[in-house]
């Protein structure tokens, strides 16, 4: 099956997670497919800290791709901010 998940990157205490479309059998932080966003949680107030290409994930989703818990959290924040 292929998901829409979070793969962490960055530094120790400095986490940075690409948004990414993998088969589930992969690993966390292992081969994917295509990477369609970012997540920065420790985003300073003048940087971007969440950007996700809503074409593409539309795409995978419409491919039968499914959304984590959290990668469908964030993807609904993202909607949010973009309508406001």
């Amino acid at each position: 099956m292929v998901v829409i998940r979070l793969a962490r990157s960055g530094a120790k205490k400095r986490p940075f997670y690409n948004m990414v479309v993998t088969d589930s059998r992969n690993r966390r932080d292992g081969r994917f497919v295509e990477r369609i966003g970012f997540y920065n949680p420790v985003a300073a107030a003048h940087e971007e800290g969440l950007r996700v290409a809503m074409d593409r994930l539309t795409y995978w989703q419409q491919n039968g791709a499914q959304l984590s818990p959290t990668a469908a959290r964030l993807v609904k924040q993202y909607a949010a901010k973009q309508a406001a």
